[in-house]
């Protein structure tokens, strides 16, 4: 399986955030790829605080663009994550979808975990998730014709516990299309990705955010793919790109086979 992932500097300009998206996919494409991993936010990004003008209701214009670069250039895609209107309520689900090549939705799985931090105990180190968004309550393993993927976003990295379900339910890949602040990127996104793979034997998929996006966000970028042995198969940089690897699913049953650690699990109160 040929994984890639685009790597996107997103404003508040949708329309312009869509052709670079599928600017991106095209790339990933003539390259071989044959699943394509957009960002959290690859849509849209706000300012901090602001409402999103463009959320919508599942098949709006976001969705729709994901089914048709599906089934235009024959791939799978996960659509990182895009605003997602709850009726009768103010607030927005932080939704990720994958599409399988015929442009078919597989998967739908809504943000457990909200960024409500503080990093600086300044004003703007200040963010506040839960301010706009719903949580979500679904952990999403969806199976597919190559493996069964674990659907997270971003913040979901911190809390283990999400992955091991994936892990109980057979994950193969974990994807973590996310924005991370470059305050924690630079400490936490390369451990907690290598963990992530590594407790739960599956590859890691992780397409990033880079660059600033307004005078008050910016993010931290250095996409990555992780084997399930914790190696580093392909990281992007500080500036928008298109990076790729071959996950070979062998590793997934050798690396199992070797420290067969999901077997030897125990329920520790």
């Amino acid at each position: 399986m040929r994984v890639s992932l685009v790597q996107v500097c997103s404003n508040d300009d949708l329309d312009e955030n869509l052709a670079r998206a599928r600017d991106g996919v095209a790339e990933a494409c003539g390259r071989g790829a044959e699943w394509v991993a957009l960002p959290e936010n690859f849509a849209y990004m706000r300012r901090e605080g602001s409402p999103y003008p463009c959320a919508q209701s599942p098949g709006g214009a976001i969705e729709s663009a994901l089914s048709s670069w599906a089934k235009e250039y024959g791939v799978w895609i996960l659509g990182g994550s895009f605003p997602e209107v709850i009726p009768g309520s103010e607030k927005i689900y932080n939704t990720s979808t994958l599409f399988d090549p015929k442009g078919v939705e597989v998967a739908r799985y809504r943000k457990i975990h909200l960024f409500d931090v503080d990093l600086s105990g300044e004003s703007d180190g200040r963010y506040r998730e839960s301010k706009r968004f719903q949580p979500g309550e679904e952990v999403v393993v969806a199976a597919t014709s190559f493996g069964n993927v674990g659907l997270s976003i971003c913040y979901d990295l911190r809390f283990p516990e999400l992955y091991r379900v994936h892990s109980s339910r057979g994950a193969d890949f974990i994807t973590v299309p996310s924005a991370f602040m470059p305050e924690t990127g630079k400490d936490h996104w390369e451990p907690l990705l290598r963990a992530r793979a590594i407790e739960n034997q599956a590859f890691v998929i992780a397409p990033a955010q880079c660059g600033s996006h307004s005078s008050d966000r910016r993010s931290y970028g250095r996409s990555m793919i992780v084997d399930p042995w914790g190696i580093v198969l392909a990281q992007g940089g500080d500036e928008p790109s298109v990076i790729d690897a071959e996950c070979d699913l062998r590793t997934i049953r050798k690396v199992r086979g070797s420290i067969p650690s999901l077997m030897h699990r125990k329920l520790v109160r």
